[in-house]
């Protein structure tokens, strides 16, 4: 038998296995019936920015499929989720506030663009390297700062969130400040509760101080080096509410805006090792580093759904799903960009940020249910 039929053979017992589980439960009482199942629309909307296909081309029981939408129907907060296998859009929808032309904020998706732009900084040499010092690029701050383990963070220690600046969430000092606008002061004023490279800790100050360092080693705003070297060769357009500080820099940890479709192509480049259509935009070893676990099982959440080992890499989040390894980006509300490797698979969901800071809070019910429906689907698949 040739490797090509035995492939074929595989793909096809593993969609039979699936469909006899899924078959099974039914039969069980669980979940919706074949009936409701079947009624399900998901199919792509044809527009020029994407190839469509379905699951079953694509080798996907769309039963699965089918369920995941059914779920995903009855979350309150939803505004989009999207497939994409093998570079090809095979399952859209929107609910909600949703469209495929809706923009809002994407949250801290938006600090893997952020690294994404560091990458390319580094890659184009305005950057020399990621263990230059966080403190050599604010020269107008280095005099205030007097705790001299400050002096040694390094870009590096940003991008693995161990530079030692506390979780906002948790220091209310530092959750004040975040909501100020005000962020080059904070980096002498916010005291580090850990020494830099030695502990996780999330921190979107870190990660807007990330975007403000690529910005000032380039010479051009975050806004205008996407263009030039991301979202212009992506074919991508943010909307023009991005968020500035005080000081006028982009948001570099969040409030970035992307229609669903042009999030999924940002998550195709990285899946594609940093190509987009044959074009290299991110370089190949960026983007392997940007994915590693550097950390595993440090953060306050070890297990959502089936997501569990979650981990961190250069501001992408990472976590085992059954058998699947899987790399996120991840905003608040429910904004996912997943990349599911060994299926060449992309699934990404938008929803209500719950922008603000007296709504922050109750979000996490509405989150942790989007990432929940997503990471079933996943777990549900076989391994390709």
């Amino acid at each position: 038998m040739s490797r090509v039929n035995i492939s074929n053979w595989r793909r096809h017992f593993s969609l039979l296995i699936t469909s006899v589980v899924l078959l099974m439960s039914l039969l069980a009482g669980c979940g919706p019936s074949a009936g409701d199942l079947a009624a399900v629309d998901y199919e792509p909307l044809v527009r020029d920015d994407w190839e469509v296909s379905t699951p079953e081309e694509q080798g996907l029981d769309p039963a699965l499929v089918a369920r995941m939408y059914y779920n995903a129907a009855k979350l309150e907060t939803i505004y989009s989720l999207l497939v994409v296998k093998d570079s090809k859009l095979i399952a859209e929808k929107y609910f909600n506030q949703g469209s495929v032309d809706e923009l809002s904020k994407r949250a801290s998706v938006t600090k893997s663009y952020t690294s994404a732009l560091v990458g390319i900084t580094l890659y184009q040499g305005y950057l020399e390297s990621v263990d230059q010092r966080m403190i050599d690029f604010f020269p107008d701050i280095a005099g205030q700062v007097t705790d001299p383990r400050k002096k040694q963070i390094t870009i590096r220690n940003m991008l693995e969130m161990r530079a030692g600046y506390p979780w906002e969430e948790k220091d209310d000092a530092a959750w004040d400040a975040m909501w100020s606008g005000e962020y080059l002061s904070k980096i002498a004023a916010i005291p580090l509760t850990a020494d830099p490279g030695t502990r996780f800790q999330y921190s979107n100050l870190t990660a807007h101080w990330l975007g403000i360092i690529a910005a000032r080693a380039s010479g051009m705003d975050l806004m205008t080096l996407g263009k030039k070297y991301l979202f212009g060769p992506l074919g991508v357009v943010p909307g023009e509410d991005w968020n500035r500080d005080v000081d006028g820099y982009y948001i570099g940890c969040g409030d970035i805006l992307f229609t669903t479709r042009d999030m999924a192509k940002f998550g195709l480049l990285y899946l594609d090792g940093g190509e987009y259509e044959g074009r290299r935009i991110i370089p190949a070893d960026w983007v392997r580093e940007s994915l590693q676990t550097y950390t595993v099982n440090e953060f306050e959440l070890k297990k959502i759904g089936r997501f569990t080992d979650i981990g961190y890499g250069y501001q992408w989040w990472s976590a085992e799903v059954g058998k699947h390894h899987v790399n996120f980006a991840w905003g608040h509300g429910g904004q996912l960009i997943v990349l599911v490797h060994d299926l060449d698979m992309v699934v990404v969901t938008t929803a209500d940020p719950f922008y603000g800071k007296d709504t922050h809070f109750d979000a996490w019910k509405y989150e942790e249910a989007i990432i929940k429906t997503v990471s079933e689907f996943i777990y549900s698949l076989p391994v390709d």
